[in-house]
């Protein structure tokens, strides 16, 4: 037979062709490119790296924070129009486990209540970055400088007088044990009535959650803990905005801002986003004699998403100008 199949080896060949696109069908599209940030170069401005995790059915954000080590607030942020109470099955969910360092001095215990974390910064180690719960609406935590002024393990929890006026039911002290919000490990600051303390309740940290004193997880005042020595300096920032150079590229983040923060904690959501006050001239700043390479459009844009996670917003450097040719010699 020339110019024309039969009936049989048509319809051979499409059923190879159903059976390739119900392959690629059943393996589903490429997975994306890494992110930069997923294998970062070494950098004094960074700690972590970016990873992502696929939602499963019964995920909830509140629960799946505690597991990825992260902060409910933060994981909110960097995953917008995401429900926090019904993720969709597979959706691939951004873990910003990756932050740029506070402007503060680098040294002992810095806590930024702009992006819920606390970073220690021990001599001779990379530094370490812990999600923390900080104070809820009508409380505060205090800005500022002081120091670890003492440490114990297993404390007792003696209710002030806000927690009495919230509670008029609670006793005067709670011993170590499950229903002691310290958890099981404490630093006492030089701020009489502010600590910086486990929980006995994983679900508020990373969220605007206490009367003042800064919560961890279980696990990481555990390892702080056994780090820090009385004395060491405690400095208590406020920077929602921060940037950092990473490999000779400027890197911006850019978290909720206060307010913004406690409606996501409390709404899962954004109602109006507004942009970062001042980010022209902090970039500029920072930028330096390399302001000229900054993206703008990409900086307003982070500046108005607030997802929390580093974005590049240097453009790359243009090529160096080619040497001019060598004169061609004189004849004669």
């Amino acid at each position: 037979m020339t110019g024309r199949r039969s009936r049989s080896a048509r319809s051979g060949l499409g059923a190879v062709c159903a059976a390739l696109v119900a392959a690629a069908c059943a393996h589903g599209p490429p997975p994306p490119p890494p992110h930069p940030l997923e294998s970062p170069p070494p950098s004094a401005d960074l700690v972590g790296k970016l990873s992502f995790r696929e939602a499963r059915a019964e995920d909830t954000l509140i629960d799946l924070a505690p597991e990825l080590g992260v902060g409910y607030v933060e994981l909110l942020a960097a995953n917008p129009g995401v429900d926090p109470w019904l993720p969709p099955d597979g959706k691939r969910l951004v873990v910003p486990s990756v932050r740029l360092l506070p402007s503060a001095r680098r040294e002992g215990i810095v806590v930024n209540l702009g992006d819920l974390h606390l970073y220690y910064f021990e001599p001779g180690a990379s530094p370490r970055a812990y999600p923390i719960g900080i104070a809820k609406d009508g409380y505060a935590t205090p800005t500022g400088v002081t120091s670890v002024k003492g440490k114990k393990e297993k404390p007792t929890w003696v209710p002030g007088e806000s927690a009495h006026r919230d509670d008029p039911n609670l006793p005067d002290a709670i011993p170590p044990g499950p229903k002691n919000p310290l958890g099981e490990y404490a630093l006492y600051l030089g701020w009489p009535s502010y600590l910086i303390h486990g929980t006995n309740e994983p679900r508020g940290v990373g969220r605007h959650s206490s009367r003042g004193c800064i919560r961890l997880y279980p696990e990481d005042i555990a390892e702080l803990f056994a780090k820090v020595d009385v004395g060491t300096p405690v400095r208590v920032v406020n920077e929602p905005v921060k940037l950092g150079w990473i490999a000779g590229e400027l890197y911006l983040e850019v978290n909720p801002d206060p307010d913004q923060s406690l409606e996501l904690d409390e709404t899962g959501k954004i109602a109006a986003p507004k942009p970062a006050r001042g980010l022209r001239e902090l970039v500029t700043r920072v930028a330096g004699k390399e302001a000229k390479r900054i993206d703008w459009p990409l900086v307003e844009k982070a500046g108005q998403k607030r997802i929390g996670v580093p974005t590049r917003i240097t453009k790359p450097s243009p090529p160096p100008a080619a040497a001019p040719a060598a004169p061609a010699p004189k004849s004669g």
